[in-house]
């Protein structure tokens, strides 16, 4: 209120004016004289700032009495009156917005505040969470390594955790499960087992299915000898029942730079697995040779099969005089060579073991020769699978290889290349048509007016499509 009524530029509130060049040259002379003669003039009091009293108390201390202010509003007139009102209202307006402005800096600065300790609580939650799964994942991974150890799956090789023939191998029987649900009806029954003899042998457990004939007094005896208390797979033995065929089984697949687009390789590699497996499991005793094939071949186990890497050229020839070394000295009654490729021989290797690329021709005519060569051997059953491709020569060469090994050819896609593997081992009843028309070595071009052709084009309708 004393700071709405003091108002510098009010009519009532405006300070005397300021006295004229006369008056303060009198006033100097006042002063002059009065210290010449021994007298002072009066200083007047130092200014301290206007003040009004809104009331006076009277003297005997129970009533107020008039005031300055009060006898200064009463004289004012109606329009001074009017003049005080409006500024006393405006400057109480403008405390008013003032001090709504500071409220609302305040809220402001409140909210900016609660919204950083709030963002402080979510950031300290997301690290105790992240905390707690970060622990928990870590003994997570400490609980599955431990476990992986123990069972054999994994190992430790040069400070890093390597996979194993254990974990490879129950991976295939995973993978041939799945194949087999797919497989044609009489594939799954000739997947269960060798057929029938009769003649059982005594011999260590070689597959978790053996687990039904096993014989507990040998098993027994040899965990005992080995000091242990329990029977586990390393002393246990089983009644296997001897089959009467022997088998030798090849298994190469091409791992050219081409074979890893469309996921080409990984299929390749699968159905394999799953093949491998089935073969196994039929077969206990059989021999299996897989090699991979590109510039050189190598004969792989499981976990270098999996493992394995695209390379560069296919060198179709090299690998068909592999598999032929791997064959030649077997006493199996049952031989069978399973080849995987996509495409054209590309390389071929020359009697110094140069390896020489891009020369189509060349190439071809290598893997016919070393096709030829394999043929000699006795019995043989040769089945090539050609992933599916735009370039119809791709078709023509892989059916001018197996026509030489009269064998089979099968087209088709990565997709269903396992269950075209199982279908080729087991002999199966095919959902499609194969491509298998034994043909001599040297094929004529074919034309349309060749007598016959009509038929043998139908005969070589490809599978899948």
């Amino acid at each position: 209120m004393t700071a709405a009524l003091l108002v510098p530029d009010a009519p009532w509130n405006r300070p005397p004016p300021r006295p004229s060049i006369w008056a303060r040259i009198r006033a100097w002379f006042v002063a002059l004289f009065g210290r010449l003669f021994g007298r002072r003039a009066k200083t007047a009091p130092k200014n301290e700032g206007r003040r009004i009293s809104i009331a006076r108390l009277s003297p005997d201390g129970r009533t107020l009495g008039p005031s300055e202010f009060a006898e200064a509003l009463s004289q004012l007139s109606p329009e001074e009156t009017h003049d005080l009102g409006e500024r006393v209202a405006g400057r109480l307006q403008q405390q008013g917005r003032e001090l709504e402005r500071t409220a609302e800096a305040k809220r402001r600065d409140a909210e900016a505040q609660r919204r950083r300790l709030e963002e402080e609580r979510r950031e300290a939650v997301k690290r105790a969470d992240s905390g707690i799964d970060r622990t928990v994942r870590e003994a997570e991974e400490r609980r599955v390594d431990r476990e992986l150890r123990e069972r054999g799956f994994v190992a430790e090789r040069g400070g890093e955790l390597v996979v194993t023939y254990g974990l490879i191998e129950r991976f295939a029987r995973l993978l041939l499960e799945e194949a087999r649900r797919t497989a044609p009806t009489d594939v799954r029954f000739a997947l269960q087992g060798g057929a029938p003899t009769g003649v059982y042998e005594k011999a260590r457990l070689r597959q978790s299915v053996e687990i039904a004939h096993l014989d507990v007094s040998s098993s027994l005896l040899a965990a005992r000898l080995a000091g242990q208390k329990h029977i586990d797979e390393s002393t246990s033995y089983v009644y296997r029942e001897a089959t009467g065929e022997s088998v030798h089984v090849v298994l190469g697949f091409d791992r050219s730079g081409s074979m890893a687009e469309g996921g080409k390789l990984e299929a390749a590699k699968k159905a394999l697995l799953a093949l491998y497996v089935a073969v196994r499991r039929k077969y206990p005793a059989a021999t299996i040779d897989v090699l991979a094939f590109e510039n050189e071949v190598k004969v792989l186990d499981l976990v270098e099969l999996w493992e394995c890497k695209p390379g560069a050229f296919t060198n179709t020839a090299e690998g068909l005089g592999t598999a032929y070394r791997l064959l030649a000295n077997s006493r199996a009654s049952r031989r069978e060579v399973y080849f995987i490729t996509d495409g054209l021989p590309e390389a071929y290797t020359d009697p110094l073991g140069v390896v020489h690329s891009g020369r189509l021709d060349l190439a071809m005519d290598q893997a016919l020769a070393r096709a030829r060569e394999l043929g000699t051997l006795a019995p043989l059953r040769f089945s090539m699978i050609l992933l599916k491709s735009d370039h119809p020569e791709y078709e023509a060469a892989a059916r001018a290889i197996t026509r030489t090994l009269n064998g089979e050819l099968i087209v088709t896609d990565p997709q269903h290349l396992g269950v075209e593997l199982l279908i080729r081992w087991t002999r199966g009843t095919e959902t499609v048509r194969r491509v298998s028309s034994p043909m001599p070595t040297a094929v004529p071009p074919r034309t349309s007016s060749t007598p016959g052709a009509g038929r043998r084009r139908r005969a070589d309708r490809r599978m899948g499509g």
